[in-house]
């Protein structure tokens, strides 16, 4: 396995429901060693309020943190360091005027990934960490806002899920005055209703051991080896059961006294043991391992992965074309004669941006027809949709959407895609090149396109494609298809000339 290419030093910022964490570890052709490591209790997911609207209060905190970690990442380039968000980025309402300012005082981009690429992400993390040598393992990641459950004995899972159960939001919802048995065990109840949905899909793929990872899963391993002696790293039911009970007999967590139990946990504790509680008790899980390894190793290795060219991404790209049976010549035809037009329009982007966004243009290309899969008719509005809500390893939500834009401009209405677009420039200059690629490959054969220059002229809102007069004389069809592009773009303000030379 070739690693010299890949950078020596990466940074991963995972911004959990309850934590946010910066990690940076230095590559040793593969093996990774921790260099730095800050955690910071954000509790994001409390400020969230009925409406899943993030209160002020809670954005200062995380704002206050990102800068902190953005300091100490000064000096990285955006090729070494990977920040994912999850939860309560996904579901708070108000996260997309929230996220500029974020990424301002990271001073990097923030993926918001979503549920089951969470899943996937940190069982990366645990294979690696904890090889399941040929066995079936079963992981259960409970965070601040949303639990993890994947079945997997290789390098890529079996299953994953993610459902609404986390430490925060049930310790708030249900663990905020005086805590009883009937508190506790509506609390589980609650919880085993949202894991009755896998349960029986996982029951059937089974499970030859489980295991347990992050703070939630660590700290019930930590109170009962200090309340019982107990060194072998597990959890039990019988277990957790009496520290139930003894946090009902004493009112609250605080009152318990738990040894082992770190400050940082007493807000958040009872919710992570009643969510774990059901999960014991619907799935069936006799006992479980804590590890170490979470969602953040899982970015590590993803991370190398990508640098060594074993990209998850151009994976799903490849499935999605099996999948939907998609005519590999075609989209290969189209991603070429894109990636030409975007070259040329985008000669003054910088060549990090230009390498981003020819690699999403490639992507949206590859995959712009998945939606003929499903009909012929719209099939451009069909393949959006799919980009857009399908699970798509190793893709964040913010891809998903340029691939999902990309694909349902692609054709037709320009003007439906213009609230999408907004005013980033390198989105047009993407939407135009795969427009005139899959007009130009209208036929499906071999293309060999005339000399010509597609040029953008000055002003931002205008495009000039140069063109053989004598080539157009030969292709009436792609001829009349141009002049009606014309008319598409001048819809929306923006100046398409067709110079024939």
């Amino acid at each position: 396995m070739n690693t010299h290419n890949a950078p020596q030093m990466l940074a991963s910022v995972d911004l959990g429901s309850n934590s946010f964490r910066l990690q940076i570890c230095q590559n040793n052709n593969g093996q990774l060693q921790v260099v730095d490591s800050i955690k910071e209790m954000v509790r994001f997911a409390a400020g969230l309020d009925d409406k899943k609207y993030l209160d002020e209060a809670s954005r200062q905190r995380a704002l206050s943190c990102l800068s902190k970690f953005g300091e100490r990442l000064r000096g990285f380039s955006a090729e070494q360091v990977r920040a994912v968000a999850t939860n309560t980025f996904r579901v708070a309402k108000n996260i997309a005027e929230f996220i500029p300012q974020a990424e301002a005082a990271l001073g990097f981009p923030i993926e918001i990934i979503a549920g089951r690429e969470e899943a996937r992400l940190i069982y990366t993390g645990v294979v690696h960490t904890l090889p399941p040598n040929g066995d079936k393992m079963l992981v259960v990641d409970i965070g601040g806002g949303s639990t993890e459950f994947v079945i997997g004995s290789d390098i890529q899972p079996m299953r994953t899920e993610s459902l609404p159960l986390g430490c925060v939001t049930y310790s708030m919802r249900f663990f905020q005055n005086k805590i009883d048995e009937k508190v506790f065990q509506t609390a589980i109840t609650a919880a085993r209703t949202e894991i009755q949905r896998i349960a029986k899909a996982y029951k059937d793929t089974g499970w030859d051991f489980a295991v347990g990872t992050s703070g939630s899963a660590k700290s019930i391993r930590d109170v009962l080896a200090a309340e019982t002696g107990n060194t072998e790293e597990t959890i039990s039911y019988p277990g957790m059961k009496k520290l139930m009970h003894r946090i009902c007999e004493a009112g609250s967590v605080k009152k318990a006294k738990f040894a082992g139990l770190k400050a940082d946990r007493l807000e958040v504790f009872a919710g992570g043991l009643a969510v774990m509680l059901a999960v014991f008790e619907e799935l069936g899980v006799q006992t479980m391992t804590v590890t170490d390894a979470a969602l953040r190793d899982g970015v590590f290795y993803d991370f190398i992965g990508r640098s060594l060219n074993e990209d998850m991404r151009e994976q799903t790209v490849t499935q999605f074309q099996q999948r939907y049976h998609v005519s590999l010549s075609q989209a290969d035809r189209v991603a070429h004669t894109a990636s030409i037009l975007l070259e040329s329009l985008a000669q003054n982007a910088s060549v990090q941006e230009l390498n981003h966004w020819r690699q999403y243009l490639r992507w949206a290309a590859k995959l712009h027809e998945i939606g003929i899969d499903i009909a012929y008719t719209a099939y451009h509005k069909h393949t959006a949709y799919i980009l857009d809500q399908a699970d798509m390893p190793g893709f964040s939500r913010r891809e998903q959407q340029i691939l999902s834009v990309l694909a349902l401009g692609q054709r037709g209405d320009v003007r439906k895609v213009v609230e999408q677009a907004g005013g980033n420039t390198m989105m047009w200059f993407a939407l135009f090149a795969l427009r005139l690629s899959v007009l130009f490959n209208r036929a499906r054969l071999p293309l060999t396109l005339p000399q010509f220059t597609q040029l953008r002229s000055p002003a931002p809102s205008s495009f000039i494609l140069r063109i053989s007069g004598k080539w157009l004389e030969e292709n009436p069809l792609t001829a009349g298809a141009l002049a009606e592009e014309h008319e598409q773009w001048a819809k929306i303000n923006i100046r398409f000339d067709i110079q024939a030379v």
